[in-house]
Order: C-alpha cells, then structure tokens, then sequence
C-alpha cells in the first residue's frame, strides 16, 4: 500500500469540545453496560463484513473491539493503515466473544497519527511470522507485537522482583562505573576503548565495586548493563547484557549466598507470575524448591566421566553438553529443575574466590543451572589483604591496577559473597525460549550494533 497524508491531529479546542470521558487503560474498562468511556491506541485490526466492521484498538494493556457501522466513520478507519494512532469514544456494552468479554458500540473516532504506511509486521496476527534476523532489523514495529511485549513486560517484573526481595533484607541499591581502568575478570574478552589517551575498558561486572561497598553498607545490590567481549554465536551468549548482582558481607561461606539465591529466584518468579505475563503466554509458574539440591563439582565429574564414558578427572569447566546432562540426571534424582554445581576448581575461578577449607585445589564457588543451563554464578571472596596480594601474585597480575580496591581489605572486611545473574539469560530459560535475542530488547552480538 502506497504511503497516504496523514490526517491532522485534534487541537485542543476540538478536544474539549467532544467533551468526551477521561481515557481508560483497556485492561480497565467498566464492567457496567451502558456507560461512555474512551479509549486510545493503536489500529490493530479492521475486519469489514457487508453492514458492519469490527475495529481492534491495542493500547499497552490489552485489545477491544469496537463495532462501527455508520458508512463514514468506516470509511476513514479503512483508509488508514494499521498501527494508526486513534482515540474511540462510546457505548460499553457486554459482549462474550469479544475480547475482554466487552465491546464499543456508537463510536466517534478521532485520528490523533495516521501511519505512513503499513507496517512490514503484521502484528495483529497471534504470532508473528518471520525470522529471527527480520524481527530484529525492524525491532521498532516488532516489539509491539502483544506476545513480544509480553515476554519484555516479564524482564521487567523479574528485575522488580529482585529489587524487591533485596530491598526488604536490607540490601542497599549501589550504581557503579562502567568505565573502568581494570577488568575484574582478568583481561579477556573485554571490550577495551581509549579513554583520554589512556587504556580503559567497559566493565565485566561491578565485582570490584560492589566488594569495596560491603565495607560501607554490609549488603549491596546492582542491576545495571555489564559487557563480554565473547566470541560466541550462540542462542545464550550476548555482548551486552542486563547483569543483576549482588554482595553481602557476615557469611557463613558460600553457602549463606546460596539460600539468599533462593530467595530472590523465589520472588522473581513470583513478580513474574503476578505480572500475568506468564498466563497470557501460556507459560507454566517455575517452581523453586525450598532447598535446591547441589553436587560438587567432583562429584559431577565422576558421574559425568561414567554416562559419557570418558576421564573428566582433569577438566577445569563443564561444556553445555555437561550441564544438560546434569539438569537431566537432577530431575532424575531430585525431581528438580535446578541444581547448585558448588566447588569449582580454583584455577578457573577469578583471583578474589575464597579456596575450600582443606582443599585449596577447589573453590567456595557455585554456577546455579536451571533445565539444564547454567543461570547464575557466585560464592564466597577473600577478605583479607595478605590473601589478596598472594592470589594476585601467583597469576602474575599486577596489584597496581587494584590499589583503589585493595585498599578496603587494608581498613578491615568481613568474610561476604555474592553472586551475578544474567537478566536475559535467565528470562529466557525461564520461558522456555530457545534465543536470548528473542528476550533481550535490542541485542548486541557479534554481527549487531543496530538498531
């Protein structure tokens, strides 16, 4: 369809002069029939018969119907093409097959922003069909399509679940640089850029920072973009990704951080579930076990090395083979989607991991997987200075870089942990979505930086 004019907007003085109601989120309408409300939104769809047409309006809640059967009014919706931004005033009368149960009879509409042009989506369809590339090279139309909108509405009320849970256990929110002069991780894969003339990079994480905050507020909470520059092209692997993390100091050991986990996944889950985002995707409540069980990573290799009949005796890691092998043999065992892998070995962990009592060969360290995949990651840090400045030296990392950081553990730490949890990552495990680009809004990879 060739591009049209749009139709002027409503001035102020034509407003008051509809004297029309205040609007209503469709979500919201009034059960009575009978009453005149408005509406406003976007065009989803017009179906026409011979006497009637049936007019969808979208706003960010929900759909209605509205039934229009004066000749002009139809003829101007049908000239406008979908996606149209247009505001409905009527009758709300009950009707069952419509969506919402209601519908809006004796309509005045009023075209607030004619498109262009139609959309290259066709986003009043249930699904939208087309690959995974078009519907990122036109994510503008795309994300408004109801079920995208609906599996970004549960990013957000993930997060709001994290906030809240932490909040209420006293964790203070912290906002940390993401410019910085070291990369906590070690020097791989990161994003490196020129800062003033000098070497900078964009941070892996807040670990350092948000280690150097237990010292001021005991316990400490961040969700903010964190960057990997991974070479990879896989379905879980983002360049930029929403990074939620945490760090609380007077542990026990690794542990202690392992049930606060569990609660926060708890309420996650649960501001997901309220948010209605699971129902409308048809997508059943996860369940988060009171006490999810663990193995230790030895252990997990032994009973790796028997179904795969191969020596993993030596392996610093476990591939993703590994892991959903794990998920399946915790269901198996435990009846359990979830499965804590604890006691990595210390030469995979970063420098600031806090060894095992009596074993300094592994780690007080846990990767959580969920069906299979690993979700979270975390433990227990070093806390004291002289502990710091041996792990530093045996990888031969320059201390220098980590003065500013080094110089909480010189004033006095308590023993603390945390852990970090990809917002996308785990979304989209959650959902059962097999891409985290189909979660993750406008996603950085190996190939996109647009839009």
């Amino acid at each position: 369809m060739s591009p049209i004019t749009p139709l002027p907007s409503v001035s102020m003085a034509e407003s008051r002069h509809l004297a029309r109601p205040p609007r209503c989120w469709i979500d919201t309408l009034p059960t009575p029939e009978g009453q005149r409300v408005t509406v406003s939104g976007w065009l989803h769809h017009l179906r026409e018969l011979k006497s009637v047409a049936f007019l969808l309006v979208r706003d960010t809640s929900g759909v209605v119907q509205v039934v229009l059967d004066d000749p002009d009014t139809r003829g101007m919706v049908a000239a406008l093409p979908h996606e149209s931004v247009i505001t409905v005033t009527g009758t709300l009368v009950a009707a069952k097959n419509a969506p919402g149960g209601c519908e809006v009879h004796d309509p005045v509409v009023t075209v607030i922003s004619a498109a262009l042009e139609e959309p290259v989506l066709d986003l009043y369809r249930p699904e939208l069909d087309a690959q995974q590339s078009t519907l990122l090279d036109h994510a503008a139309v795309a994300l408004r399509h109801p079920r995208r909108a609906a599996a970004y509405r549960l990013l957000a009320a993930a997060l709001a679940g994290f906030r809240q849970v932490l909040t209420a256990q006293r964790f203070t929110e912290i906002t940390t640089p993401k410019i910085i002069g070291a990369a906590p991780e070690g020097g791989a894969n990161v994003f490196r850029l020129d800062y003033f003339g000098q070497s900078a990079y964009l941070a892996q994480s807040p670990q350092l920072y948000k280690q150097i905050m237990v010292g001021v507020y005991e316990r400490v909470f961040e969700t903010a973009p964190a960057f990997r520059a991974e070479p990879h092209a896989t379905t879980r692997h983002l360049s930029q990704f929403y990074s939620l993390d945490m760090e609380m100091g007077f542990i026990e050991d690794h542990h202690t951080v392992m049930e606060m986990l569990t609660g926060v996944l708890r309420g996650m889950i649960g501001a997901m579930a309220d948010s209605g985002g699971l129902e409308l995707l048809e997508i059943p409540v996860p369940v988060v076990p009171s006490v999810i069980p663990e193995v230790h990573f030895r252990d997990a290799l032994d009973l790796l090395g028997d179904a795969f009949e191969s020596d993993l005796r030596d392996e610093p890691d476990l591939a993703p083979e590994h892991e959903r092998w794990l998920g399946d043999w915790a269901m198996r065992q435990f009846g359990s989607d979830w499965l804590f892998v604890t006691g990595y070995p210390m030469r995979k962990r970063p420098f600031y991991t806090h060894p095992e009592p009596g074993d300094p060969r592994w780690s007080n360290s846990f990767d959580l997987l969920y069906k299979g995949l690993e979700v979270v990651t975390g433990g227990q840090r070093l806390h004291r200075l002289e502990d710091y400045e041996q792990a530093l030296a045996s990888r031969g990392i320059d201390a220098e870089p980590f003065a500013g950081y080094l110089e909480a553990f010189r004033s006095g730490m308590p023993p603390h942990g945390g852990f970090a949890l990809g917002l996308e990552r785990l979304v989209m495990q959650l959902c059962g979505i097999r891409n985290v680009r189909a979660i993750a809004l406008f996603p950085r990879d190996l190939t996109r930086i647009a839009p």
